[in-house]
């Protein structure tokens, strides 16, 4: 049983509320999605029931929290983590060894199990989850969805009775949310209760058997999964959540207006001798548009972005932008390339600090537009690290639109982003279609569907595909996401 009673909390060094007077009752076994718009408090409600907050995340707290007759805030971390697993939105800030095996043998080895035991519970895991082949390799060398795999698996081994995942496919392609749901089902058979903080919402609505709709840190519904299924689309839109069907049909704006290209020659990168990431002959893509970059996790599209934007040096190749070849030294000038992981590229100490950062000169009526697009005009004199993920996110966007560089590149712009703020982010992109070369890489469907007008397809670090987003265009998309 997971209790709640009667919950404030406001983050040290905040100015309002993360929670105001919350009360939950999860009773044993159920599985649980929380939803609402970026802010409204749902990593915070998992981060209660893990004890991160207070223990880790500090501030003012009101009220009590208990799981399995603990009471979390005043428990120990280590006793916490017995009864509670923890899977993160980002998998690679969870873990602690360089290899799989030694990953999942973690959380048993600090419970101090006996070698035998840990080394039964490995199996076991990895058996159920399906994950034998992950065994022994270097964490630093899988993809998205295998480190996912890698951390439902480490909290798996521990056998806690309560699991709280917070936005876990957010970075995740198709293929691998179907097997995060495998997992999920998993769990729900053996008993397991399960918290589940998503956007990304239509994967959960035959798991799920009650929804917690968040806003401004409270309650503002409590449904089953039966009835929130039930409710029409317009209703959830407004709710600013995304829809409980995958889509992909597309905005009357996806039209390709240009003649003018980028052209790749034997634009290529290795992280070994053996294996090449990155292997393009000949490519050539519309200059001044949105091009969405799609594939599975791990088909080379992080690593084309940085050879693009000159952050792996040692890349061959050329690449030729209206006739003109860009030196390898000029792409770090043209470029400004939005992390997947925003944490790394935040560095001021207020959110218009950090907007203007890039900027070459003051436009204070810009500045002021992007802000209110994003959504962030309230927070400017916020540290970005004390916003919520999609905030940091929005942050991130705003830098690269403000920067004034040629090419913009976004590495999951919308993870983390809610319905309202993924349509207010695509809204920006296409303001900017005609002024600047946009590239998007992303597993997000409706984001593609709001703006991009090309797709390149990559797969193995290869090009498998390269089309303009017209009718024929959606119907090649919608075939890619259908059979993923």
């Amino acid at each position: 049983m997971i209790e709640i009673k009667n919950l404030s909390f406001k983050y040290e060094n905040s100015d309002t509320n993360a929670l105001t007077d919350l009360s939950i009752k999860i009773p044993d076994g159920q599985i649980v999605l929380l939803c609402g718009e970026s802010g409204c408090g749902k990593t915070s409600v998992t981060r209660l029931i893990n004890g991160l907050i207070p223990h880790y995340y500090e501030g003012t707290i009101e009220g009590k929290v208990v799981v399995n007759n603990m009471d979390i805030s005043n428990a120990e971390l280590y006793e916490t983590a017995k009864h509670v697993g923890s899977v993160f939105q980002n998998p690679r800030s969870q873990f602690f060894c360089v290899d799989t095996t030694s990953e999942i043998a973690f959380g048993c080895e600090n419970m101090g199990l006996p070698e035998d035991e840990i080394r039964d519970r490995i199996k076991k895991t990895a058996d159920e989850q399906n994950i034998t082949n992950l065994l022994g390799r270097n964490i630093f060398n899988l993809s998205g969805g295998e480190k996912q795999k890698i951390a439902c698996a480490s909290v798996s081994a521990v056998n806690p009775d309560v699991f709280v995942l917070d936005e876990p496919t957010s970075n995740l392609d198709m293929n691998a949310i179907y097997k995060l749901r495998e997992v999920v089902q998993l769990w729900k058979r053996q008993g397991k209760t399960v918290v589940i903080s998503e956007h990304r919402i239509h994967w959960l609505s035959d798991i799920c058997e009650r929804v917690i709709y968040l806003k401004g840190g409270s309650v503002r519904m409590d449904s089953s999964m039966e009835e929130f299924t039930h409710l029409s689309p317009q209703k959830i839109r407004k709710m600013g959540l995304r829809s409980l069907i995958l889509n992909c049909k597309l905005s009357t704006d996806n039209i390709s207006c240009t003649n003018n290209t980028i052209d790749f020659h034997n634009f290529k990168y290795s992280y070994n001798e053996k294996h090449d990431a990155l292997n393009v002959n000949e490519l050539s893509l519309p200059c001044n548009e949105i091009v969405a970059v799609i594939g599975h996790n791990g088909a080379g599209k992080s690593t084309f972005s940085k050879c693009l934007c000159g952050l792996q040096k040692k890349f061959r190749g050329s690449i030729t932008l209206n006739g003109l070849e860009i030196k390898k030294k000029m792409l770090l000038k043209k470029c400004y390339m939005v992390m997947q992981d925003v944490n790394h590229q935040l560095f001021c100490e207020s959110v218009l600090d950090e907007v203007q950062l890039g900027m070459s000169d003051e436009n204070k009526g810009e500045v002021e537009k992007v802000l209110d697009m994003l959504d962030l005009s309230s927070v400017t004199e916020r540290h970005p690290m004390s916003l919520s993920g999609g905030q940091k996110q929005r942050v991130a966007i705003a830098s690269a639109i403000l920067a004034g560089k040629e090419l913009l590149i976004f590495d999951e712009p919308t993870s983390g982003l809610d319905y309202r703020h993924m349509n207010e982010t695509a809204q920006l992109f296409s303001d900017l279609k005609g002024k600047n070369s946009i590239f998007i890489v992303t597993h997000d469907p409706d984001l593609i569907c709001s703006c991009c007008t090309h797709i390149l397809h990559l797969e193995n670090g290869c090009v498998k595909a390269s089309y303009p987003l017209d009718r024929n265009g959606e119907k090649n998309l919608k075939l890619f996401f259908d059979k993923n």
